[in-house]
C-alpha cells in the first residue's frame, strides 16, 4: 500500500492548527489579565491620592501620567529584546513588572512611592503589549495578520472596559487594598499562562545590534500617522463632555461610551478588512472616517449628533491601528518584527501625550469646537500619510526607472 509523501505534512498542518489556536487564546488571556489590572486602578488612583494620601489635583495628574513615561521608553526596548531573546520571556517579564507595581501599591504611603509603582506598571505594560502583538502576528497565517492584530487589541479594550468596573466595585465594597491585590494578582496569573505557551519561531532570532535604529524606517510613517490620529482620541477623551456641556447638552459621558463600544464591535465584525482590502487603503479610509466623525462632533447641536459622530470615529479608530501595524509588519522580516512594532506602538503614547496638552491649549484659545476641527484635520493627515507609497515601493520604482533610463552616449 502506497502512502502519499505529503501525508505527514498534511497531518502536521491539521495538528498545528489547534495548537496555534490554543496558543493564540492563551496569549489573549494573558494580555487581557494584564489590561484588566491596568483598568482596575484607573478610577481608584485619583480618589486614593486625594483621600488617604491627602494630596491635590496636581499630584493626581503626576501619578496617573507617570505610567506613560516608562511605557513609551520600554516599547522599543521590549521589541528589540523580543527579537533577540524571544516573545515569551519579554511578555512574562512585563507581566511580572506589572505585578510588582501592583504589590507596591499596597505599600505606597506617599505620592513618590505611588509614582514608583506606576513606573513599574508602565514598563510592564509597554513590554506586554509589544511582545504580545508581535507574538500574535507570529502565530497568524500571512493572510490573517491584520485580523490577528485587531483581535489582540480586543484584549486591551476589553481589559480597559472591565477593569474600571471591577476596581470601583472592590474599592466601594472591600477597600483600596483589595484593588491593589487584584492589580498584583492578575498580571502574575497572566505570566503563569504565558510561561506555558510554545515559543513561536524560536530558531529565527535577531543577533545583538541587528536593529537598524531605535525607530526603524518601517515604523516611521505609520507611526506618524498613528500619532496624528491620536490627537483626535485625546480630544474626544478630554473634551467631549466639556464641549457638550458648554452647549447645554447633557449625557456627554455616553459619547465616549459609544466610541468604546464602536471600537470593540468593529474589531470583531471588521477584523478581516485590513487583510482583504489592503493595509494602506484601510488605513486611509479609517483616517477619513475619524475626520468625518470628529467634524460631526464639532458641529453637533444635540446629543444624538454627537453620538453619531462618536460611533463613526470609533469605527475608524478600530480599523486604524491594525491596518497601520500591518503596514509595518509588511516592511520587515521575522527577526526584526518586534523592534519595528515596538517603535510603532510608542507613537501611540507620543500622540496622546502631546495631543492632550495641545488640545487643552487650543480649547483655551479658540474654544472646544476648534479642538475637534483640528483633530479632524490631523486625521486627514493620517489618511494622506497612509496613501503614500512605502519606502520599499518607492525604492523599487526608483530602481526600475533607473534601469529604463537610456545609457548616455559615449564620445570618442
Amino acid at each position: 500500500m502506497l502512502v502519499s509523501s505529503d501525508q505527514p505534512e498534511a497531518e502536521a498542518g491539521r495538528s498545528s492548527a489547534p495548537a496555534g489556536a490554543a496558543a493564540s487564546l492563551g496569549l489573549f488571556a494573558a494580555a487581557l489579565l494584564a489590561f484588566v489590572s491596568i483598568g482596575a486602578a484607573l478610577p481608584v488612583l485619583p480618589s486614593y491620592v486625594r483621600g488617604p494620601l491627602g494630596s491635590g489635583d496636581l499630584a493626581v495628574g503626576i501619578v496617573v501620567g507617570a505610567f506613560a513615561v516608562t511605557s513609551v521608553v520600554c516599547r522599543p526596548l521590549a521589541g528589540r529584546q523580543s527579537d533577540r531573546r524571544g516573545r515569551r520571556i519579554v511578555l512574562v517579564a512585563g507581566s511580572l513588572s506589572m505585578a510588582l507595581g501592583g504589590a507596591l501599591y499596597l505599600f505606597a504611603g506617599s505620592v513618590p512611592s505611588l509614582v514608583l509603582a506606576r513606573l513599574f506598571v508602565g514598563a510592564g505594560e509597554g513590554s506586554v503589549y509589544t511582545a504580545g502583538a508581535t507574538w500574535a502576528v507570529d502565530l497568524a497565517p500571512e493572510g490573517r495578520r491584520g485580523m490577528a492584530l485587531g483581535l489582540f487589541g480586543l484584549a486591551v479594550w476589553g481589559g480597559l472596559s472591565l477593569g474600571p468596573l471591577a476596581g470601583e466595585l472592590l474599592r466601594s465594597h472591600v477597600g483600596y487594598d483589595a484593588v491593589w491585590a487584584l492589580t498584583a494578582a492578575l498580571p502574575a496569573l497572566g505570566a503563569l499562562i504565558a510561561m506555558r505557551l510554545p515559543e513561536p519561531r524560536a530558531g529565527r532570532r535577531a543577533e545583538p545590534g541587528h536593529a537598524e535604529s531605535w525607530v526603524p524606517r518601517a515604523a516611521r510613517r505609520p507611526g506618524a500617522a498613528l500619532a496624528l490620529a491620536n490627537f483626535g482620541y485625546a480630544a474626544l477623551a478630554g473634551f467631549v463632555v466639556l464641549a457638550l456641556k458648554s452647549r447645554g447638552i447633557g449625557g456627554g459621558a455616553t459619547v465616549f461610551t459609544a466610541f468604546a463600544v464602536a471600537v470593540f464591535c468593529s474589531r470583531l465584525v471588521l477584523s478581516r478588512v485590513p487583510d482583504r482590502a489592503g493595509a494602506r487603503r484601510t488605513a486611509a479610509a479609517a483616517g477619513l472616517l475619524e475626520a468625518l466623525g470628529l467634524a460631526l462632533i464639532a458641529a453637533s447641536g444635540s446629543l444624538g449628533a454627537a453620538l453619531a459622530g462618536a460611533l463613526i470615529v470609533g469605527v475608524g479608530f478600530a480599523m486604524l491601528f491594525p491596518s497601520l501595524a500591518l503596514m509595518v509588519v509588511g516592511e520587515v522580516g521575522e527577526d526584526s518584527r518586534g523592534s519595528a512594532l515596538g517603535a510603532f506602538t510608542a507613537f501611540f503614547d507620543v500622540g496622546v501625550g502631546l495631543g492632550a496638552p495641545i488640545a487643552g491649549l487650543i480649547a483655551s484659545l479658540a474654544g472646544y469646537a476648534a479642538v475637534f476641527y483640528i483633530g479632524a484635520l490631523a486625521a486627514l493627515g493620517t489618511a494622506g500619510l497612509a496613501l503614500l507609497p512605502a519606502a520599499s515601493e518607492a525604492g523599487g520604482r526608483a530602481a526600475a526607472a533607473e534601469q529604463r533610463r537610456p545609457a548616455p552616449a559615449r564620445g570618442c
